[in-house]
């Protein structure tokens, strides 16, 4: 055997812990942390602490949950735990760190599907605490509000959408195909499904709460990582945004939590004041006119709905290569959606690089990558 590293050797050191007394083992030698000695604070408890503690017209937990196949109730967890832990450990939600939030193949300074994710539940349980709502449930849902996204960000759904009778919307997506298996609540897929502002009004205050988080979250990082790339700088952002909100995603999230936090209290409504939200408007449209649809972006829009489109021609035409093998008619409606169910899950890398080995496309064609120091425009 090679011989290991010194602190290969010390990391085994600490194999079996360390052992103070018989019938306790410890993380540290030196371990004297510790908590009143009670039975364990299981589902049972924290239902009775939420109901107790929530807000009139938040949603609570009650045993396993509202779900599509019956379950027993876990003894530990609330059934909107059990949710959030199941889609953070899901494929789905794992592979949004390879996925497109605005600039594809992003790089160690650009956010991901997954970091994105991330902030909008920082966002969406912050909110939750200050209002009173269930925080797990506001979590589970902002977790897995993108998992139903393709490779290459929203064009992705536009390349879908031309094979679907339905059309392909990333969250009735997520709820209804990509998430499927895992038998989540009606209301953490409800919340799921429809997150979208162009969709229904979610069904729970919580979902209500994503909706807003997930906008207030990619608003101010976008912007964010767009000034890193040297697409726009913060000069730029217009004056009645800065007056309001900040410059910086720090004061954007600030403002933009507490306002819903405060209308909350004033009204008993998710929402914003007026004047704060044209502000976060006027920072959406900012974003959308000089980031999601500058010259750039709209080629490297329809670069991906060209490589997607592409292959999704392919395979319909011979299902049997898809990995799982369905028994599908070739050129067929079910192949149709068994492909798509299959490329809508690629990152962007196995994506492309697929069009790239399986369709013989020169490199050039893929959508480019923009560097950390690119200059303004390109």
């Amino acid at each position: 055997m090679a011989e290991l590293l010194p602190r290969t050797v010390k990391w085994a050191d600490t194999m079996a812990g360390h052992t103070a007394e018989a019938s306790i083992v410890r993380a540290h030698r030196d371990s004297d942390a510790s908590i009143e000695a009670r039975p364990q604070y299981g589902r049972l408890a924290r239902e009775e602490h939420e109901a107790a503690t929530l807000r009139p017209g938040a949603t609570l937990a009650h045993g396993a949950g509202n779900r599509a196949r019956e379950e027993e109730p876990d003894d530990l967890r609330t059934c909107f735990e059990r949710d959030r832990d199941r889609i953070v450990h899901s494929t789905s939600f794992r592979r949004l760190a390879g996925k497109t939030q605005v600039l594809v193949h992003p790089s160690d300074h650009q956010r991901t599907r997954l970091t994105h994710a991330l902030e909008v539940a920082q966002v969406a349980t912050s909110i939750a605490r200050g209002v009173g709502a269930n925080v797990a449930l506001a979590d589970a849902i902002a977790l897995g509000h993108d998992c139903g996204h393709g490779p290459g960000g929203h064009a992705s759904e536009d390349a879908f959408d031309q094979f679907l009778d339905e059309g392909y919307d990333h969250g009735p997506w997520g709820a209804n195909v990509s998430l499927e298996s895992l038998n989540l609540c009606a209301e953490t897929l409800d919340g799921i499904r429809n997150h979208s502002w162009s969709r229904p009004a979610p069904a729970t205050i919580e979902g209500e709460i994503v909706s807003w988080s997930d906008r207030i979250a990619y608003c101010a990082h976008d912007l964010e990582d767009a000034i890193h790339a040297g697409i726009v700088s913060a000069e730029e952002l217009p004056e009645e945004v800065v007056a309001i909100c900040g410059a910086t995603r720090r004061e954007q999230l600030g403002t933009f939590v507490r306002a819903v936090i405060r209308c909350v209290a004033e009204h008993g409504e998710i929402g914003m004041d007026p004047e704060t939200a044209g502000a976060l408007a006027a920072l959406r449209r900012f974003n959308y006119e000089r980031i999601y649809t500058r010259p750039a972006a709209v080629k490297q829009a329809r670069s991906v709905v060209d490589v997607l489109t592409s292959l999704v021609e392919h395979y319909t035409g011979q299902p049997h290569r898809l990995p799982q093998r369905p028994d599908v008619e070739p050129g067929s409606a079910d192949a149709t959606r068994a492909v798509v169910t299959w490329i809508s899950g690629m990152t962007d890398r196995y994506a492309f690089e697929t069009a790239v080995r399986e369709l013989g496309w020169h490199r050039d064609r893929l959508p480019k990558a923009i560097d950390y120091y690119s200059e303004p425009g390109e």
